[in-house]
């Protein structure tokens, strides 16, 4: 159905041209910009009333769905009884307190204090402000330097800039913050270990050998997302993470997860590094946390790290606005009830491995798939010019692109990295709407690259 004044897409599309200024603003691929007016459990329907389903849930952020009431009923509720209070020290309210208090009994057993935010981005800043911090209260100040992978996000904030591995991000902006290091990222389709290494345990090693080049006292963190989710659905070996775990005990580097993306259930597990039996120093979340309907994430940070800014007595001079806002943290513990009362681990797990088997079934024969990977309810499908050497397409192929356009047109909405496709609906999305996706998506691979 139309928009309620019977505006169409073309038109809206048209208004947004004249004055808006996009996230990755690119005018040539806004030209096709669907304008969305309704969204439902996992659909999305655009101006003209055309529906498709929501490959990437928003941003990987809407795991409960589109049009839950409750929520909306709740940003009201709140807001009608208090809208906004500051969350600097000396001030505080009830549903910041209650959602610190939910989130210690969900995280890491060791992370039981938690700084909040409006997003990803502000949260990779609060990590890295954090580390600094802690090793100047622990009479280190040399050690500053942030090592992060190749294919990861992290943000778009100028540091947060500087810790994503994703080189298309950084030209228009350089030069980037100083003190920022990558290595290559654990991505089991494309590393290349040493003879009789396996590929987690010479991954992970890069990270000992980049300590040890820029020097130990000189490295304060290292970050990483659990699956590298914008670099391409990227599920790292199964040794890697306690290796990356290892070194940053020896070397006393503090250990970052980036969990944006994968907290609160999307990979199969509460919080991702759940799968290999590894806790990090610092968490970051945000995305599911209020399943996309408030801006908010935050960080929760190990019991040392919270004692040592306790006992120091020094002001953490760091702060936003709308840290600790009583009506996202009111959304985030409601959106936390439906997590664990319509068990999103356990969904994602069991909808995951359903959406990983169809995509195979679908495509693993192909030739120009040359991988299918996933973790939970994360998946993606990597096209290649050639399987038997994994050569990839030219890029001015545009291949990924080409296939996106094939995908929308057919009425799947998501997104792609290089000539991968990604898949991370909605929690709730139902059997019927996965198969619905994979079949849209096979046809679009066969129309694209035969």
């Amino acid at each position: 159905m139309p928009t309620a004044m019977g505006t169409t897409n073309a038109a809206l599309r048209d208004r947004d041209s004249a004055h808006l200024i996009h996230p990755l603003h690119d005018a040539a691929l806004h030209a096709n910009a669907n304008i969305w007016i309704k969204g439902d459990g996992a659909v999305l329907t655009n101006a003209d009333g055309r529906e498709f389903i929501d490959g990437l849930a928003g941003l990987w952020n809407t795991t409960a769905g589109h049009g839950r009431t409750e929520l909306a009923d709740t940003m009201r509720d709140q807001a009608a009884i208090l809208a906004y209070v500051s969350g600097y020290s000396g001030s505080s309210n009830e549903p910041a307190i209650v959602l610190a208090e939910r989130l210690s009994e969900l995280c890491y057993p060791s992370i039981n204090h938690f700084f909040f935010t409006s997003g990803g981005g502000e949260a990779t800043e609060s990590s890295i402000k954090m580390s600094r911090a802690y090793w100047k209260l622990r009479g280190k100040p040399d050690k500053t330097k942030v090592i992060s992978s190749l294919e990861a996000y992290h943000g778009v904030t100028m540091a947060a800039m500087s810790a994503t591995g994703l080189s298309i991000y950084w030209p228009l902006f350089e030069p980037r913050v100083p003190g920022f290091i990558h290595i290559s990222s654990p991505y089991p389709y494309r590393y290349e270990a040493p003879v009789g290494k396996s590929q987690g345990m010479a991954a992970a090693n890069e990270l000992e050998q980049a300590i040890l080049r820029e020097g130990p006292d000189t490295v304060a963190m290292f970050i990483a997302e659990p699956v590298q989710g914008a670099g391409g659905v990227i599920v790292p070996p199964d040794d890697y993470f306690a290796r990356i775990r290892e070194i940053c005990t020896q070397y006393e580097v503090l250990f970052v997860a980036d969990e944006v993306i994968t907290a609160f259930g999307r990979t199969g597990k509460m919080f991702a590094l759940d799968h290999w039996g590894v806790e990090p120093d610092i968490v970051q979340f945000a995305k599911a946390v209020t399943s996309g309907y408030f801006p908010f994430g935050g960080i929760g940070v190990s019991d040392t790290i919270a004692q040592t800014l306790q006992d120091d007595g020094r002001a953490w001079m760091h702060a936003y606005t709308y840290s600790a806002h009583p009506v996202g943290c009111a959304v985030a513990l409601r959106t936390l009830r439906i997590v664990e009362e319509e068990h999103f681990p356990d969904q994602a797990a069991t909808k995951g491995q359903y959406l990983f088997n169809a995509l195979t079934a679908a495509l693993a024969d192909h030739p120009k798939v040359g991988d299918i990977r996933g973790k939970g309810l994360m998946c993606a499908v990597e096209l290649v010019q050639d399987k038997a050497t994994k050569q990839s397409f030219p890029a001015d192929e545009q291949i990924g692109l080409r296939l996106n356009r094939a995908t929308i047109e057919r009425g799947l909405f998501s997104r792609v990295k290089g000539d991968s496709y990604i898949l991370a609906p909605p929690i709730v999305i139902t059997d019927a709407q996965l198969d619905q996706a994979v079949e849209i998506l096979a046809d679009s691979v066969r129309a694209v690259v035969g």
